[in-house]
C-alpha cells in the first residue's frame, strides 16, 4: 500500500494547526533546490502528464521534475523545492502547476523548463494531492484533511475553503454547536475533521471529488458547493476517470473498482482478481480502461464489459500513474518509468 504509506509518512507528526491555516495567501519561499541526480528517472515517480504531442512531464520524490519527448529518455529539471511532488497539471503547452508535500505549489510558464514557488507551508503539515485549473487564473488544489485551496489570480494568492457540506449531518451539528461554545476549539477541529481529498476532476459540466472514507461528491458550480453521493464503499478512493462514452470509473483500496453509467447516481462494483490498492484509471484512445495498482498489477478492459484482464509486472513494483503518448502507455512507478503498451 505504497500510496497509503507515503500519505501516513507525511502525517505522522501532525499536531494541532493554528488558526493561521485559514489564511492561505501567505507563501514563504522554499530555500532548497532539488538535487540533479543521474538516477532520478529510476526513483519514485508519482504522476505523469502529457503536455503536448511531443512532450511529457513527470513529478516525484525529493522535488523531482523530469521531461521527455519519447517516454524513454528523461531529463531532470532544476526545481526550487525538495518536497515530494504528488501531482502535475498543464492547462496548455506552457502553463502548468505541480503540488505536493509541505503544501507546496509550483508554477511554470515555459512548458516545465523553469518553475517558481507559489506556496510553501511545511508548518501546516498538510500535503496536497491534486490540482486543476479551468483557465489561466482560476484553479483549485486539494489534499489531506479536507484541505481545499482556490485561486482567482493564477496562483499568486490562494484562499482556503472549508467544505462542511461534505460532513455527515451529525458532524455538521456538532461543529455548529462547538462554534457557539468555543471558537478556538472550533477552528482547531475544522482543520482535521474532513477526510483526505485525493482527486478532483472535471467530467462534462460537473466536478467530481473522491477521497478517504468512501468520499465521493460532485459539484455543478465549480466546487463552490458539493453534493455527497450515496456511499458505496467505506474505504479510500484514489482516482476517478471517464471513458469516451461517459462511463465513470472510480478506483480505491483493496481492489475496489466501481463503474457508473448515469453520472454517478448509481454504481456497480466490478469483480477483480486482486486486492491490491488501485492507484489510477487510464483511458486509452480506443476507449480501453487500464487500472494501475500496487504490486505491479495492471487491469485491462477493452470491450466495455465488466471483465478485466490482470497482468503483473515481474518486479512487482507499484504502478502509480500513466498516460497515453504516441501509441504507448507510459507508466510512473515506484522505480521510475515503464512502457507497457505499443512496444
Amino acid at each position: 500500500m505504497l500510496r497509503t504509506i507515503l500519505i501516513l509518512f507525511s502525517l505522522l507528526a501532525i499536531s494541532a494547526t493554528s488558526t493561521a491555516q485559514s489564511n492561505s495567501s501567505s507563501q514563504p519561499e522554499s530555500s532548497q533546490f532539488s538535487e540533479i541526480l543521474p538516477l532520478a528517472s529510476q526513483s519514485l515517480i508519482l504522476d505523469i502528464a502529457k503536455v503536448s504531442d511531443n512532450k511529457l512531464i513527470a513529478v516525484g520524490e525529493r522535488g523531482h521534475i523530469l521531461t521527455s519527448t519519447d517516454g524513454i529518455d528523461w531529463q531532470q529539471k532544476l526545481v526550487p523545492t525538495v518536497s515530494t511532488l504528488t501531482r502535475v497539471f498543464f492547462l496548455d503547452e506552457n502553463l502548468g502547476w505541480a503540488v505536493g508535500h509541505d503544501s507546496v505549489i509550483l508554477n511554470t510558464t515555459d512548458g516545465g523548463d523553469n518553475w517558481e514557488v507559489q506556496m510553501f507551508a511545511p508548518e501546516l503539515e498538510r500535503p496536497l494531492f491534486d490540482i486543476l485549473f479551468t483557465s489561466a487564473t482560476e484553479g483549485v488544489a486539494v489534499g489531506a484533511y479536507g484541505r481545499f485551496l482556490r485561486t482567482t489570480d493564477g496562483g499568486k494568492t490562494w484562499e482556503q475553503e472549508f467544505h462542511g457540506e461534505l460532513l455527515y449531518e451529525d458532524d455538521q451539528i456538532y461543529l455548529e454547536e462547538l462554534k457557539q461554545e468555543d471558537e478556538e476549539l472550533y477552528l482547531d477541529e475544522i482543520s482535521s475533521i474532513l477526510p483526505h481529498f485525493n482527486r478532483v476532476k472535471i467530467i462534462g459540466d460537473e466536478w467530481f471529488l473522491v477521497g478517504e472514507l468512501g468520499l465521493m461528491a460532485k459539484s455543478r458550480d465549480r466546487g463552490q458547493q458539493w453534493q455527497i453521493l450515496d456511499e458505496i464503499y467505506q474505504g479510500s478512493f484514489f482516482d476517478i476517470n471517464v471513458t469516451n462514452d461517459d462511463r465513470l470509473v472510480v478506483a480505491g483500496l483493496r481492489g475496489n473498482l466501481f463503474v457508473s453509467d448515469d453520472a454517478g447516481n448509481n454504481w456497480e462494483r466490478v469483480p477483480l482478481d486482486t486486492k491490491a490498492l488501485l492507484n489510477a484509471v487510464v483511458v486509452g484512445p480506443d476507449n480501453a480502461i487500464y487500472v494501475l495498482a500496487n504490486s505491479g498489477v495492471m487491469l485491462t478492459n477493452k470491450d466495455r464489459g465488466n471483465g478485466f484482464e490482470k497482468s503483473t509486472q515481474p518486479d512487482g513494483k507499484a504502478l502509480i500513474s500513466g498516460v497515453w503518448f504516441n501509441g504507448q502507455l507510459i507508466l510512473a512507478t515506484e522505480v521510475g518509468f515503464k512502457v507497457v503498451q505499443g512496444q
